[in-house]
């Protein structure tokens, strides 16, 4: 498969987004969802993002943490080159999602999600999004605490605009490496940040490439350039949709979910899937 670099570490240009793992209401077994995980780094999937507050509700916060450890220790030796990027900053309060972006709280939540993952440091740790009543600043500063502490071996932010991924470069320095915001064929608003990431050589991992649960099942009949382009290489509109986030810039790594095995492993084969540059036109209009 095709990789990609989130700082210095390879990572496969498609990850894998393992929140609907935990959340949905119908979400599957354990032994179905560990399974998903595992067909995917059986497809070459060195990249798995998940997050402490991924979970259907505050009673078992840090659900997703903890199925994706169980999937990673009983995989065996290959589960060693597989970078796990979690977040931290969304609270719980019964099944609503509320924020908390102040430093103490974020050590507090990065030291739990190291507790559940594993390990002497967390790969990657993001900062879920800005906290409206705790100012930038003192989350990135935060942020660059944990780095410095050894907490966390690379930083990354989410749902982030050009003026608050600068702010971050200026506070959290190196060990900032990436950013994560929502873009699809849908909602194309994050394309500043696309283009800064790659003027600054930080990986960006787009959340929803499909539009979200609700929307990738009708992904054909609402962006029907790629349903075409689909037919015309005889692979899924997903495949066409994910080759389309790779082309945008070569730091792009897509984080597509899945809940089943076979769903992921189709993801997985858009890393080496080419789209021609008359197809890429007509994708981008």
């Amino acid at each position: 498969m095709q990789q990609r670099r989130i700082g210095d570490v390879p990572v496969s240009a498609i990850g894998l987004g393992a929140m609907p793992l935990s959340t949905k209401e119908r979400r599957p077994s354990h032994d179905d969802a560990v399974a998903t995980i595992h067909a995917a780094l059986d497809a070459g999937v060195t990249l798995v993002d998940t997050a402490d507050a991924y979970s259907r509700d505050e009673a078992e916060f840090g659900h997703n943490e903890s199925l994706v450890a169980d999937a990673l220790a009983s995989y065996g030796s290959g589960a060693a080159d597989v970078l796990v990027a979690t977040k931290g900053g969304h609270t719980r309060r019964g099944t609503d999602w509320e924020l908390d972006g102040t430093p103490g709280y974020l050590r507090r939540a990065c030291e739990a999600s190291l507790r559940r993952l594993g390990g002497d440091a967390i790969g990657l740790y993001q900062f879920h999004r800005p906290d409206p009543d705790t100012p930038w600043e003192e989350s990135m500063g935060a942020l660059r605490s944990l780095a410095d502490d050894g907490l966390v071996r690379m930083v990354g932010i989410s749902n982030a605009d050009v003026a608050q991924i600068d702010v971050a470069r200026s506070i959290v320095g190196p060990a900032l490496v990436s950013v994560q915001n929502q873009f699809s064929p849908g909602w194309r608003f994050s394309a500043d940040e696309v283009a800064h990431c790659a003027g600054h050589g930080l990986a960006f991992l787009p959340w929803s490439p499909f539009g979200g649960v609700s929307a990738a099942g009708s992904l054909e009949a609402t962006a029907p350039a790629f349903a075409e382009v689909a037919e015309e290489l005889g692979v899924s509109v997903y495949q066409v949709t994910l080759a389309w986030h790779l082309a945008q810039a070569d730091v792009v790594v897509p984080i597509p979910g899945a809940t089943r095995a076979a769903s992921i492993v189709d993801s997985a084969a858009a890393a080496d899937l080419q789209l021609t540059p008359e197809q890429l036109a007509r994708l981008d209009a």
